[in-house]
């Protein structure tokens, strides 16, 4: 069912075509000329126009014409009494959707507008689509049809205008940072700066050097002075993952920026005012840690003020298949390679499949496919998932294994976890030749981050 303009200067032929169409359910509009169906197409919105070739005052050429310059997907079906190969080659050079010549079959006519509106329907649908991405960066991973997913949509279209603050919270790889850059990019700070900073990748001194800056001799080192990151996300956002990391002293410099919106640098007394809008995003129960005493009450509630959750991948399967294909292409972009699609079967073994990495581990599965197979197409031996499904199982004895831990004596979780961790960076940046840029984006690290890793561990470029 579409809206269609009729265009003819002979009140039968509109009529004929009109009650054709309208047993097709279609809304159908008149005009009996090029001067009419401009005004009209100027002032409505149509999904087809049906116009004559020949009238009075003009050609169905100009009709075309028109309709294009109002909206360039418009479809438009040329009729004629007297068919030429020129006419035809010039309607289509033109733009014209199809060329019909009288008399025609009433089914003929159906079938083209059926067509025509289906057409409508799916270019003006992508329009929309491209335009949400153009909104919302990052749009692929807040795609998604749960409830859950619209409501993030939906709080995210809410709160982007104002300058509240917002807690986003979720499971690793659920697309925090994602959603954080989406509110700014719709909020008035857009065209200012989008600081983001993992509090997690950070011992407690130098995170708040790193957040509120030092003076020149606040500390050993500190031989100059330092602007911190709050300062340079000035009339911008910065955005705190991993907030429930943040120690108590860091806390609450962190509640009288949200409060009066004022620092102070590290070493100094003189408080600086910054217009700074926060948004904090973490994988833990902060009302849980405020219970334990880890985390302060009253920052709790000036952070809570707008909250956003992101279901697990786990919990909303039904969007793993549409989630497979925009990474598809995102990857194949990525690599300036050319696009492959998923088989059935690798899409049905995604969609069986626990997840902990959630989004992120989805995407790095589906460019690892690109990179290690051969196949026209992503099949389900491309994906493997049988170590994780172990895992996943309940089988400890996988994960035991790989990194040599008795789980059946003591052991020194904080050096186990250490050397698991050492492992992966080294791994990580020797699967990309030393590429510490492209190290940290698959880990989900800033470069800040991933540098103080490598320090901590001794990692060097030659390892």
């Amino acid at each position: 069912m579409g809206r269609i303009l009729l265009v003819d200067d002979e009140p039968n032929m509109r009529r004929i075509l009109a009650s054709n169409l309208r047993q097709d359910q279609h809304q159908i509009s008149e005009a009996s000329g090029v001067a009419e169906a401009q005004r009209i197409l100027a002032a409505n919105d149509f999904d087809v126009v049906i116009t004559d070739q020949k009238m009075p005052d003009g050609d169905g050429l100009t009709v075309l014409a028109s309709a294009h310059e109002n909206d360039p997907t418009l479809p438009v079906i040329l009729l004629t009494a007297v068919a030429s190969i020129e006419l035809a080659v010039e309607s289509m050079r033109k733009g014209a959707f199809d060329f019909l010549t009288k008399p025609f079959q009433p089914e003929v006519v159906s079938a083209t507008v059926q067509r025509a509106c289906e057409r409508t329907r799916l270019l003006r649908e992508n329009i929309l689509l491209k335009d949400a991405v153009v909104r919302l960066e990052g749009a692929s991973e807040i795609y998604g049809d749960s409830s859950a997913m619209q409501d993030v949509r939906e709080r995210i279209g809410r709160v982007a205008p104002t300058h509240a603050t917002v807690l986003i919270t979720g499971e690793t790889g659920t697309g925090k940072e994602v959603v954080a850059r989406a509110i700014h990019r719709n909020s008035p700070r857009a065209a200012k700066p989008f600081v983001a900073v993992n509090c997690a990748a950070f011992t407690e001194t130098l995170l708040e050097t790193e957040l509120f800056g030092h003076e020149k001799g606040a500390f050993t080192g500190a031989d100059r002075q330092r602007q911190g990151l709050f300062e340079a996300a000035h009339e911008g956002t910065l955005f705190l993952d991993e907030a429930g990391e943040m120690s108590s002293a860091a806390q609450a410099k962190l509640l009288r920026v949200l409060t009066d919106g004022q620092l102070l640098r590290v070493g100094s007394t003189r408080p600086r005012r910054v217009d700074v809008r926060v948004l904090v995003a973490t994988h833990r129960n902060l009302e849980q840690r405020v219970k334990e005493g880890l985390f302060r009450e009253d920052l709790f509630y000036r952070l809570a003020v707008v909250p956003i959750h992101l279901p697990p991948l786990r919990e909303r399967r039904d969007d793993i298949a549409g989630l497979a294909g925009i990474f598809c292409h995102q990857v194949a972009t990525e690599l300036k390679i050319p696009q492959r699609e998923m088989t059935r079967e690798a899409v049905e073994r995604l969609q069986q499949y626990h997840f902990p990495g959630n989004l992120r581990e989805l995407k790095n599965l589906i460019e690892r496919a690109y990179i290690l197979g051969s196949n026209p197409q992503i099949g389900a031996d491309d994906l493997p998932l049988g170590r994780q499904a172990e895992v996943k199982n309940g089988n400890g004895s996988a994960l035991a294994s790989q990194l040599a831990i008795p789980l059946t004596d003591s052991f020194d979780l904080t050096g186990v976890l250490e050397k698991a961790e050492k492992e992966l960076i080294l791994r990580t940046l020797n699967s990309t030749r030393g590429a510490q840029a492209e190290a940290a984006r698959r880990m989900g690290l800033s470069r800040s981050a991933l540098a103080y890793k490598l320090n901590k561990y001794g990692i060097r470029a030659a390892e």
